[in-house]
């Protein structure tokens, strides 16, 4: 991939955005007055979730007027034709901002014709930055990063996560879940896609998967995780599509025996049990 030669000015100015979205953030912890749910259950929306989208657009809307914008609260706006899109998660991780759980962050991205090539992921919390741009590397406040070198499944540490449609449908992430937890030293749930991601490319963690996600969910972390070192695919390997909602993000030691085994399970209902697959489709 040709690396862009505004790629720098792009990087600080999402620093910039998610830095200011992440002090609103710090602004209204533990001060929430109004909780909502935007329609399924555990689908949460506070005052801190608008706010925060609010100041990281006024930063995006200064400097790039021209720019098209898809953004968790308010969707898509500006120029539909443009090649630059800004995916933006003000708060991600709200149901733990909700609960003063401290496993959230604001998380910044910039695609170019449809590939992600900037990403910032903010964790105020913990005073942790991650940046990252094609070809400029990743870091966690300003100091290179890389991810870990564990070559085999059995000794690795992954994480994952699960929809909110999880109640409603027989593929909700739970087999996949006890599967790798019986085949790993552990199976994390954070309860944030981008910090999951940003753990990825530091290496904290070896790998992670899951579904359900929307863009501005996982935009930036595939970034870091690229840049990192560490390797990006849909569940089967193939190159992701970032609207199928489905991700698989390791340091790419572990990324084959990971993905073989998450082809490879059945799905189970919203009680654990495994659904048996129709005869005609069991190899």
């Amino acid at each position: 991939m040709i690396q862009h030669a505004s790629l720098p000015v792009f990087l600080d100015i999402a620093t910039e955005a998610a830095l200011t979205g992440g002090a609103v953030l710090q602004a209204y912890w533990g001060k929430l007055e109004n909780i909502q749910e935007k329609g399924r259950p555990g689908d949460l929306l506070t005052e801190a979730d608008q706010a925060a989208e609010v100041a990281v657009l006024e930063v995006l809307r200064r400097h790039f007027p021209d720019h098209q914008i898809l953004a968790e609260e308010t969707g898509h706006q500006g120029d539909p034709q443009s090649q630059y899109l800004w995916a933006i998660d003000p708060l991600d991780g709200t149901t733990n901002y909700a609960h003063q759980y401290p496993f959230w962050s604001t998380s910044v991205a910039l695609l170019i014709n449809g590939v992600p090539q900037v990403g910032v992921i903010f964790d105020p919390f913990h005073n942790e930055l991650f940046q990252a741009a094609i070809g400029l590397g990743a870091t966690r406040n300003r100091r290179s990063i890389q991810v870990s070198q564990t070559t085999e499944l059995s000794r690795s540490l992954l994480v994952t996560g699960f929809a909110y449609d999880r109640r409603e449908t027989p593929d909700n992430n739970y087999a996949e879940f006890c599967h790798l937890t019986h085949l790993t030293q552990g199976v994390r749930r954070g309860g944030a896609a981008s910090i999951d991601l940003a753990y990825v490319a530091c290496g904290r963690l070896d790998g992670y998967w899951e579904r359900g996600l929307s863009p501005w969910d996982i935009a930036a972390g595939i970034v870091l995780v690229q840049e990192a070192g560490g390797n990006v695919t849909a569940y089967d390997g193939t190159p992701l599509v970032l609207g199928s909602g489905r991700i698989l993000a390791t340091n790419g030691l572990i990324h084959q025996a990971l993905s073989q085994e998450l082809m490879q399970v059945q799905p189970s209902d919203t009680l654990g049990r495994v659904i048996a697959a129709p005869s005609d489709t069991i190899s």
